[in-house]
């Protein structure tokens, strides 16, 4: 990483092992910044042959990732360079990200949502501090589809009716039901989930990086989604936001204290419920005909 870096603060304990931490006060948001930078990280390690393994963790006891940062400017995100898919930045970051030869381990401490959710279901391996960690995709409280492929992933991993569940609740979920459900690997004792996650990365970069890299393509290939599901979820995210209702749902939310220190980003899922429901709009029934 360069010395512009601002958002990631990235650690070569081996040249097997990164540590990767995302650090951006107050609440970790995930904006145009940590996106270029992210896309530099990844450039970085599909370049490398010797790292084994990547973790992930945040410098903020309360928020791994909080979710994207709903103020910034799409025009910013929009300007930086395509990635190797060419999909949205953010698209490009999760899939390059999902196909790494290195093994990538989330550490769960604090929030994980929306965005911050996506980011970590698109690495390989996630560990949830069990008193600490929150996932959760809390878009649909707002009106919004979520965007980045959570929609393909959960379903994968956790099963039809849960991916549902999380998805349409649109609330949080903590360590213990996270596991139960495998949204998470696995949820471990706070006190105890340091020293677990340093042990279990440590292990895995002493193996054969070649080896690595074929048990990964084999898993793959059966487990992760294909690459065309996601852009059709992304145009839904940005037709959805663009709805007048989206809009006042989230300007209330705003005034609720999004995006801000507080009970309200601390408690999202339950937040939600303060919105008043701008009036129905029926759904969309125009049907496209074939051929027309």
């Amino acid at each position: 990483m360069t010395e512009n870096s601002r958002h990631l603060v990235v650690r070569k304990r081996t040249p097997a092992l990164w540590w990767v931490t995302f650090s951006n006060p107050p609440i970790n948001l995930i904006g145009p910044q940590m996106v270029a930078e992210l896309q530099e990280l990844l450039t970085e390690l599909e370049n490398d042959d010797l790292v084994a393994a990547v973790v992930f963790d945040s410098a903020d006891p309360d928020y791994f990732l909080a979710h994207w940062d709903i103020a910034a400017d799409p025009a910013e995100v929009d300007s930086l360079p395509l990635g190797p898919t060419g999909f949205h930045p953010w698209l490009d970051i999760l899939v390059r990200l999902s196909r790494l030869p290195a093994v990538t381990i989330s550490a769960i401490r604090g929030r994980a949502r929306g965005a911050g959710s996506e980011f970590a279901l698109a690495t390989d391996i996630r560990f949830a501090s069990r008193e600490k960690a929150v996932l959760g995709q809390f878009e649909l409280g707002t009106g919004a589809v979520p965007g980045g492929g959570p929609s393909s992933r959960l379903a994968r991993l956790v099963g039809r009716g849960r991916s549902l569940e999380i998805l349409l609740s649109a609330n949080d979920f903590d360590g213990d039901l996270a596991e139960r459900y495998g949204y998470v690997n696995r949820a471990v004792p706070d006190a105890e989930f340091g020293a677990f996650v340093e042990e279990f990365a440590v292990r895995i970069s002493r193996f054969d990086v070649r080896a690595i890299e074929e048990v990964k393509q084999y898993v793959n290939a059966v487990t992760l989604p294909p690459d065309d599901e996601f852009p059709p979820q992304m145009a839904a995210f940005w037709k959805s936001v663009s709805r007048p209702e989206t809009q006042d749902r989230a300007q209330q939310m705003f005034g609720l204290g999004l995006q801000q220190p507080g009970d309200t980003e601390l408690n999202l899922g339950a937040a939600l419920e303060d919105i008043v429901v701008p009036p129905a709009v029926g759904r969309d029934r125009e049907k496209t005909q074939e051929g027309a």
